[in-house]
């Protein structure tokens, strides 16, 4: 499922016409530290193309790792377009969410990745937003 979520950072890293350096640098971090090979997240950066798969499937705790990267990816770069709002909602949505889970999470998770929000505090929060 690494894959998978992986696939949707750089879906969204790449929505705005490019993978900036530290989006690529923030989906290596996620990858190897779940176990891919860099040289295998490197050919996915080359081709962000790959279709979503079903994300519904996910337990609870899956679904809101996958949303609080997403979000992450999404404020990395220090700037936030609507392409890539729309998309997060869109993620939101696939994975069981209200879409306005985004801007909840959006306010309280920091672009930089070394800087950590209470996490289960956090996912407290989202599961209100589960429909």
């Amino acid at each position: 499922m690494v894959k998978e979520q992986l696939n949707v950072l750089i879906q969204l890293a790449a929505s705005d016409s490019m993978v900036a350096d530290n989006e690529a640098k923030l989906i290596r971090m996620i990858g190897v530290s779940n176990g891919i090979p860099k040289e295998e997240i490197d050919e996915m950066l080359k081709h962000p193309a790959r279709p979503i798969g079903d994300l519904g499937s996910l337990t609870d705790d899956q679904k809101f790792e996958h949303l609080y990267h997403v979000v992450q990816m999404m404020k990395i770069d220090g700037q936030v377009f609507k392409s890539e709002i729309a998309f997060c909602e869109d993620i939101a949505t696939r994975l069981g969410y209200k879409k306005s889970v985004i801007s909840e999470l959006s306010s309280k998770i920091f672009s930089d990745p070394t800087i950590t929000a209470d996490r289960d505090s956090l996912k407290k929060k989202v599961q209100k937003y589960l429909k």
